[in-house]
């Protein structure tokens, strides 16, 4: 959704001896949709429903009714449009029963053609002409429910009732008694046409906006390789002033089946906490989320890197080194020189109260190039722990790490040893001035977080606590190609 809900840092947490858990039927994005968010929806809908419900044309209306003096009269009702809608005040209650909507005091108003023939002895009577009519009083009220069918939303209308209170008609011409008599003889037939036409487009309204939510992409797109698995978990729990949903939340490889991922996970209880109550969408994403993002880029091969280019450029040449690893220059003078850094495993991402540290375990190889030929000559395993901060970039979480500290020792070498303290200063400058920079690039770019396209986070608020990172915001709406066929 897209584009519904990802976040953080890419780097996220794979610690050695986790137990494996089955990731197809557990929910780690939980999704809060407060009372003042469900009236934004209700008002959106409400909009779109009187957008597209006018004009609406009813039935013909035929009856034969006896006028004092005149007799049988025989009159039809024709061309009877709704051209105008107006809700005065509506509401919307989510509870255990469903979610009612209930708009009251709605007004509407009509058009039509009345046509009338009576015969007087051998003589037959008609008129015809206009007629404007005004509904008043009138409720209409929708119970639905909301379902997980097989990950999918499924939309239950339970209840759909549109009552009439008062109608004012008003003819343009036509005698005295005409009038009387249609009111006598229409009035709750158009009444009931009212209700029954109002009802009819509410219900194919709702099958709709079922099938659009059960044809919600599953995935949203995070970049050629990864996406994220959005699928429903559970049905939505309402309460009295909220609906709250949780999907799978995970990182899975394009176009494939979702995997089993090993990672940490203790809660998987529903929890979104937000300390601004007024926020309409609170966003929880549990720790696991980022720890499937981190087996799937490292499983991928996506965290290992070549450095052949780094501001300092004579550091990547023995030259540079001949008085910090004299041996280098010695065995190979004048040579230039590559950093062939990988990760020996996942990042390790901890989200604790208002922070997130993240630890990175890395195999630095020092290779000198000769005549096109690589050479490694050594290796330095590096431990590196940083911490990160998280913002938000339109619908796209975002974020930035910086390295607190670092500590290195010496894997193997072809050299000789290394004095590893002469060393860590310059390997401390390529971290700063390469990784990190290379790091906060992409995380700079951010991933979406799971909205539905054509609604915007507004305003958002960042928590972090207990393997959590929760968004609070309000949201805003624009027209999208995805909800405009929507009937509201």
């Amino acid at each position: 959704m897209a584009p519904f809900v990802y976040l953080l840092l890419l780097v996220s947490s794979l610690a050695p001896g986790y137990a494996q858990i089955q990731s197809g039927d557990q929910a780690f994005i939980s999704l809060l949709i407060s009372q003042k968010g469900l009236d934004f929806v209700k008002d959106l809908l409400v909009n779109k429903a009187i957008s597209s419900m006018v004009p609406l044309e009813l039935s013909n209306i035929e009856k034969t009714a006896k006028i004092p003096v005149v007799g049988d009269v025989h009159m039809v009702l024709s061309n009877i449009t709704i051209y105008e809608i107006n809700v005065v005040s509506s509401y919307i209650k989510p509870g255990e029963t469903g979610i009612s909507i209930i708009a009251s005091g709605t007004t509407c108003n009509l058009s039509m053609n009345w046509r009338y023939s009576y015969s007087k002895w051998i003589i037959e009577i008609s008129d015809s002409g206009t007629a404007s009519v005004q509904v008043a009083g009138m409720e209409i009220r929708l119970v639905l429910d909301l379902e997980d069918q097989e990950g999918s939303l499924k939309l239950v209308l339970k209840d759909c009732g549109c009552f009439v209170k008062d109608i004012s008609i008003n003819l343009d011409g036509g005698a005295s008694w005409l009038y009387q008599g249609i009111v006598n003889a229409f009035e709750g037939k158009i009444g009931s046409a009212v209700e029954n036409g109002i009802s009819k487009k509410l219900t194919e309204g709702i099958s709709k906006l079922d099938s659009f939510l059960c044809n919600l992409p599953k995935e949203i797109l995070v970049d050629d390789n990864a996406s994220l698995n959005v699928t429903f978990v559970n049905d939505p729990l309402l309460s009295n002033s909220s609906i709250g949903f949780e999907i799978n939340g995970l990182f899975i490889a394009r176009n494939v089946a979702v995997p089993d991922y090993l990672y940490r996970h203790e809660n998987s209880k529903f929890s979104v906490f937000c300390t601004n109550s007024s926020k309409m969408l609170g966003i929880s994403l549990d720790e696991a989320v980022f720890n499937s993002a981190s087996v799937l880029y490292y499983d991928a091969k996506f965290m290992h890197w070549i450095v052949d280019k780094i501001p300092d450029q004579s550091l990547l040449n023995t030259t540079g080194w001949r008085f910090i690893i004299p041996q280098l220059y010695k065995k190979y003078p004048d040579h230039d020189m590559n950093l062939n850094v990988s990760l020996s495993s996942p990042p390790i991402v901890k989200i604790s109260d208002h922070k997130a540290d993240a630890s990175i375990f890395a195999d630095l190889v020092i290779d000198v190039v000769e005549e096109d030929v690589v050479i490694p000559v050594a290796c330095i395993s590096l431990a590196i722990r940083c911490s990160g901060t998280v913002k938000i970039i339109g619908n796209n979480l975002a974020g930035a790490v910086r390295a607190d500290d670092f500590a290195m020792s010496l894997k193997w070498s072809n050299i000789g040893n290394l004095q590893m303290y002469l060393i860590q200063p310059i390997v401390w400058t390529v971290i700063q001035t390469v990784f990190l920079p290379y790091a906060n690039t992409h995380l700079g770019k951010g991933f979406p977080l799971p909205v539905i396209h054509g609604f915007t986070v507004q305003d958002a608020e960042i928590t972090l606590s207990n393997s959590r990172v929760t968004v609070c915001s309000d949201v805003s709406y624009a027209e999208s190609h995805e909800l405009a066929f929507l009937p509201f």
